[in-house]
């Protein structure tokens, strides 16, 4: 595959770390970016995957998955120094926890609105966002692919995070332009509290068709 399909995952928590896995598993080459490269390097040994620090893990990549906690996204995500055209998707929510899991968001909407205001050039999508890390590790819910739901302003970018959503396992579907990523931060706060009381952390959302 040519640079431009080169993944780089920046975090290697409950979310980039499975993202990583699949993703190399699917064929793309892959690239984690960690502060701790050690630590990184003994989590995904055997694995194929490439270790280095976050601006460097993301120098050669086309699609850049943001994978840090909402409340660093923006300042990890500045410190890549993207390249203009580089595809980053937002797997952020900016959530709190006030007795169940509440929205909070930065002052441009979403984070996908602020990370898409602090970088200009850069494409931005929210995806990868709204389940838990179990979906992740296994996105076939049922006995059908979990639908993973796409928001940004660039068709072509959208277009791609979900050619990679297709060979994650997922089924991608395209949720309209950045301002609808708010809506996908909610559906993360929503497929949360529902996890959190009772429901469980094995399901996900289905759009269905009659």
């Amino acid at each position: 595959m040519s640079a431009l399909n080169q993944i780089a995952v920046i975090g290697i928590g409950n979310v980039g770390a499975p993202l990583a896995r699949r993703s190399r598993a699917a064929g793309y080459p892959v690239v984690v970016g960690a502060r701790d490269v050690g630590a990184a390097r003994d989590k995904f040994q055997g694995l194929d995957i490439s270790v280095a620090s976050p601006s460097e893990a993301a120098a050669g990549a086309g699609i850049v998955l943001l994978t840090v906690p909402a409340t660093v996204a923006v300042a990890t995500a500045r410190a890549l120094n993207l390249r203009h055209g580089t595809v980053l998707v937002d797997c952020t929510n900016p959530l709190r926890w006030d007795d169940g899991p509440v929205w909070t968001p930065p002052t441009e909407g979403s984070m996908t609105q602020a990370l898409a205001a602090a970088l200009p050039g850069v494409d931005v999508v929210k995806g990868f966002s709204h389940f838990g890390a179990e979906i992740h590790e296994d996105p076939r819910v049922g006995g059908m692919s979990a639908d993973m739901f796409v928001a940004g302003d660039s068709v072509a970018a959208k277009a791609r995070v979900l050619e990679l959503a297709t060979a994650l396992g997922y089924r991608g579907l395209d949720a309209g332009p950045a301002r609808n990523a708010a809506l996908l931060e909610n559906l993360a706060v929503l497929w949360t509290q529902l996890a959190g009381t009772g429901k469980g952390r094995q399901f996900a959302f289905k759009a269905l068709d009659r």
